[in-house]
């Protein structure tokens, strides 16, 4: 009886060191806290995009091809069709990162629930699984996205749900090797043995030691699916009624010898975004990778 109050203090014990532990390895790595800063001023830039500039910004507000710094109405100029591009770069910070989280977050839904069905399975549902999972790995992804949005139209909806299809085939391999390593751990066995439900097993056990890798991996997928995006947009298969940094560098390219800075902007801001969050996912691995802890 005595041993029972020891059980349930232990895990309040070592909540706060383990979550101290995780910040300070995340902080230690100075390219992860540089990433973040520069991904948390995106996302305050287009939280506040609406009120820096609250008219519509594809609408011509000036002479076209002012070049930045040149007027202290248009700090980073107009385009050809006079079009401020400050106003462009923060509105279209917001379609970059709603695509790209949204695109995220439905390639890590389905990539972790195929992975972990097909690991948990086992025997046929394992094969059907992974033989799906590798047809769309050798289906060139660039190629995949430009047909479903040509498909679907140009529409932002269509390109996050094409962008999330070609995304969770890595997660899917991923989680399934996570939970293949864990299904027969002392702890998983365990669970059986007291007669907790299969589901309960994957929710509450495997799923949460098997998710650091997981996370990881989505924050790439995020940088991903900002370059997919920028390329669909690119091409002219974006949604025009919407401000996209890929439009504008794919306005500006025949530009380029005369108003380079058109397509510069947008592909420094396209270069940050992704930047910012491959470092991050650099610093997630280096924290919760328990094989780098003592690095």
């Amino acid at each position: 009886m005595s041993a029972s109050p020891t059980l349930t203090t232990l895990p309040a014990a070592r909540g706060t060191p383990r979550t101290t532990s995780f910040a300070a390895r995340f902080v230690r790595h100075r390219g992860a806290v540089a990433g973040a800063v520069v991904l948390l001023l995106i996302a305050l830039l287009a939280a506040s995009a609406g009120w820096l500039y609250p008219i519509n910004p594809l609408r011509i507000v000036g002479a076209p091809e002012i070049w930045p710094f040149e007027s202290w109405r248009y700090p980073l100029g107009t385009d050809s069709m006079g079009r401020d591009i400050a106003a462009l770069i923060a509105h279209g910070a917001r379609a970059t990162l709603l695509i790209g989280l949204v695109a995220a977050m439905a390639a890590t839904l389905i990539g972790v629930s195929i992975g972990a069905a097909a690991a948990w399975s086992g025997g046929w549902v394992d094969e059907v699984l992974m033989r799906i999972t590798e047809l769309f790995q050798i289906i060139p992804n660039v190629v995949f996205v430009l047909t479903v949005v040509s498909v679907l139209g140009p529409h932002i909806e269509a390109i996050t749900l094409a962008v999330g299809l070609v995304s969770w085939p890595p997660i899917a391999r991923l989680t399934r090797a996570e939970f293949l390593s864990f299904k027969e751990r002392e702890f998983v066995q365990a669970s059986r043995a007291v007669g907790m439900s299969p589901l309960r097993i994957v929710a509450a056990e495997i799923l949460p030691n098997a998710l650091p890798p997981v996370i990881v991996m989505s924050s790439l997928v995020v940088a991903g699916a900002i370059l997919y995006e920028s390329v669909v947009s690119f091409l002219g298969l974006g949604d025009p009624n919407i401000a996209s940094w890929g439009r504008l560098v794919g306005e500006g390219r025949s530009l380029i010898r005369s108003s380079w800075y058109i397509c510069a902007v947008p592909g420094v801001a396209i270069m940050l975004a992704v930047l910012s969050l491959n470092l991050v996912g650099d610093g997630l691995n280096d924290a919760l990778n328990p094989k780098l802890q003592k690095r």
